[in-house]
């Protein structure tokens, strides 16, 4: 049923694409497969790799792909334990999970035979993405981090507060034990429902795109989420609570190699706090930091005002054409309605190999798309 839906929103994509699983060996679980889609493969170009945010999956990259593969190689996988790719049981320490996601990303790139990339990450997307970048800074020639999960540290008020009402505060104790999505694995054959009534806006967002049949994305978000949920099992052992991680990314971006540039997209209306970004300017004296606020936007950045999202992406990847080009480089803090160009540089020289990969396993689908 994920697949059925899946190739049903992937249908409103004017780029042909493939699907397929990357065996990617015993990462985690004993036999890990990573599903993956692409496009663009023929170009020479910089690859833009996408890792989703909890519950999601690849899908929901449906109003970026388009635009972000028109240039330049794209690959979006589900990330080990969400969506079509295998869901192998995780550590239950913190720091442990997030160095398996982190293998298991790396075990992929090294089956794809991809040499070096521009790593976008949503959410908790963007906290593997930054953890990836720390372990492996080789392999990355920009951070992308589009409203990212786990960075700022928990403030010692946020569930004290004299101002959050007594009731608040006991159901979040006793819900804490239980994995974020729990309520919809318990509504059964309902789960469906239970997002359309309670997360209409998530509709709302994609209806431009996927107008014949509204209902698509409320099944596809349930069918990512209706099977076993190690991943967000292994996301629920690296949370504090909720909004915040056990060990913040804000402690230790710092030490992202100097010459691997980061940019922050983040939406203006996100419950996630943008202050981190400036704070992460701060430390990183020397280095490229660029954040984006998307006027209008929430946690779904890339959803919300898809066309300037996809515009700042590729500002960002146009640093890394082979071609000349002939916009300046700079550091920014900007908006969107200022709609200033603000990144791109002096050409910069990609010497990667071919990354079309050497073995992949079980190749499902190769379609293009309808016009």
């Amino acid at each position: 049923m994920l697949r059925a839906v899946e190739k049903k929103i992937l249908a409103f994509l004017k780029t042909p694409y493939r699907g397929f699983f990357v065996d990617v060996g015993p990462a985690i679980g004993e036999a890990d497969k990573v599903w993956t889609l692409s496009l663009n493969t023929d170009s020479r170009e910089v690859p833009v790799v996408m890792l989703h945010g909890l519950g999601a999956g690849v899908a929901l990259w449906v109003l970026n792909l388009d635009a972000l593969s028109k240039d330049r190689p794209v690959y979006a996988i589900d990330i080990l334990g969400f969506g079509r790719s295998s869901r192998p049981k995780f550590s239950n320490d913190a720091l442990t999970c997030e160095k398996q996601f982190v293998k298991s990303v790396e075990e992929w790139r090294r089956e794809m035979n991809i040499s070096n990339m521009i790593l976008l990450g949503h959410s908790m997307g963007g906290f593997i993405a930054s953890s990836y970048a720390l372990t492996y800074p080789d392999r990355v020639k920009h951070l992308i981090l589009a409203d990212p999960w786990g960075f700022p540290e928990k403030p010692p008020e946020a569930l004290t507060s004299k101002q959050i009402p007594f009731w608040v505060r006991a159901i979040a104790y006793a819900l804490t034990p239980l994995n974020p999505l729990w309520a919809l694995r318990a509504a059964g054959p309902f789960g469906q429902w239970v997002i359309q009534k309670t997360r209409p806006d998530i509709m709302r967002k994609f209806a431009a795109a996927i107008n014949e049949d509204p209902n698509l994305l409320s099944q596809y978000i349930h069918q990512c989420n209706a099977q076993t949920p190690t991943g967000e099992s292994a996301f629920h052992n690296m949370m504090e609570s909720f909004g915040w991680a056990k060990h913040p990314m804000i402690h230790r971006i710092k030490d992202v190699r100097q010459d691997i540039p980061i940019t922050f997209i983040y939406g203006s209306r996100s419950w996630i706090d943008s202050s981190s970004g400036e704070k992460i300017k701060s430390q990183r004296n020397g280095s490229v930091v660029n954040i984006k606020i998307v006027s209008g936007a929430g946690h779904h950045v890339y959803a919300d005002k898809p066309d300037v999202f996809n515009r700042y992406v590729n500002e960002t990847c146009n640093l890394y054409k082979t071609r000349p080009i002939t916009q300046l480089i700079r550091e920014s803090t900007e908006s969107d309605d200022e709609h200033e160009l603000n990144l791109s540089s002096p050409t910069v020289k990609n010497n990667e190999e071919d990354t079309e990969p050497e073995s992949v396993a079980n190749l499902e689908e190769t379609i293009p798309t309808r016009k």
